[in-house]
């Protein structure tokens, strides 16, 4: 009796031993195959469990499969995948991983943009930091109800764009992208900068088609101002503002670096030596200090402007059409003498 006592008791110590090693194994051993310190894993929308198994095998993310295929039935995470992109630390266990897909809780992603001027570039730069590829984005983009859905139109719609540093989920759809933009403009135009706009008697729309302007002119900080100045003087003269970036835009040739008088004839509204005020929209994605640039404009009585014969990237401005002749010249001669024709 005592003998199968003992063989009892020894029975269920090996019992507990093996429910212990199987709980160590499957639950509690560290699973993660990487040296890195973390590794992110981005589960597509509509992937299934068999997606996100060949995902983290691919990535070397764990090492026992079998493990983690185990413990996913067991908690029902098979049949309840969430898409996002996750943050897998080194020497997670198989519960803290499964745990963490099974959440929904992401890993935000941080999407910038910068220097971009027309539509499908700018759904291209976002197409490789989120989800949604720059085709679906592309038709939101120069979606004309969407655009009005917004308070926009077809080519004003870009100005809704505010360049920055922002965190998104990764799998943001194209629609979740414009609307969250939407927000993030509002926030963008508070109090002080509508009230600046108002001073000027633009709209925030226009301040923004007028600093793309500006961008293109000069990338110089101090003369930002000074040549959005120049700009509102011949707004409020109404003097045609005879813009040459305007032309590039209206041509779709953004390397010509030397205007000629046939680029004036140039029949479209972007235009600004042919008609009258501000383009229809921007001609680039100016970036926030450029449109602050332009709500603090210089006030001052120049009329005219071009850039300095010295290649700086400073320009030369004038009161008097006299003045600009001779700062225009100088110029010109500059170009001829690095034989830049076009």
């Amino acid at each position: 009796m005592k003998k199968m006592m003992k063989y009892f008791v020894l029975i269920i110590l090996l019992a507990v031993v093996a429910v212990g090693f199987f709980a160590y194994n499957y639950l509690y051993k560290r699973n993660t195959g990487f040296d890195e310190k973390s590794k992110l894993i981005y589960i597509h929308t509509g992937a299934n469990f068999s997606d996100v198994v060949n995902e983290l095998k691919s990535e070397n993310i764990i090492k026992d499969v079998t493990a983690f295929e185990w413990l996913s039935k067991k908690k029902k995470y098979t049949s309840k995948v969430r898409p996002g992109c996750y943050r897998i630390t080194k020497g997670m266990t198989n519960e803290a991983i499964v745990n963490l897909l099974r959440s929904g809780i992401q890993q935000p992603v941080e999407v910038k943009f910068n220097n971009l001027r027309i539509p499908s570039q700018l759904a291209g730069a976002i197409a490789g930091q989120i989800e949604a590829d720059s085709l679906s984005l592309y038709k939101m983009l120069v979606d004309e109800n969407v655009a009005k859905s917004y308070g926009f139109n077809g080519n004003s719609f870009i100005a809704m764009y505010v360049p920055n540093t922002y965190e998104f989920y990764w799998n943001t759809s194209a629609e979740g992208f414009v609307k969250r933009m939407a927000k993030e403009y509002k926030s963008f135009w508070n109090i002080s900068r509508k009230a600046k706009a108002k001073k000027w008697n633009l709209t925030e729309s226009e301040i923004t088609t007028l600093a793309s302007i500006v961008q293109e002119e000069t990338n110089m900080a101090t003369d930002k101002p000074i040549v959005a100045g120049v700009y509102l003087n011949r707004l409020k003269k109404n003097i045609p503002l005879e813009a040459d970036p305007t032309l590039k835009f209206a041509l779709q040739d953004f390397t010509i670096k030397r205007i000629l008088n046939v680029d004036k004839d140039v029949i479209s509204p972007y235009n600004t030596y042919k008609n009258q005020g501000l383009p229809p929209g921007p001609i680039c994605i100016p970036d926030v200090s450029t449109i602050d640039a332009v709500l603090n404009a210089t006030e001052h009585d120049y009329i005219f402007f071009c850039a300095k014969e010295d290649f700086s990237g400073y320009s030369n401005f004038a009161v008097t059409n006299a003045e600009h002749e001779i700062n225009a010249k100088k110029y010109q001669q500059a170009l001829n003498k690095m034989n830049i024709k076009r």
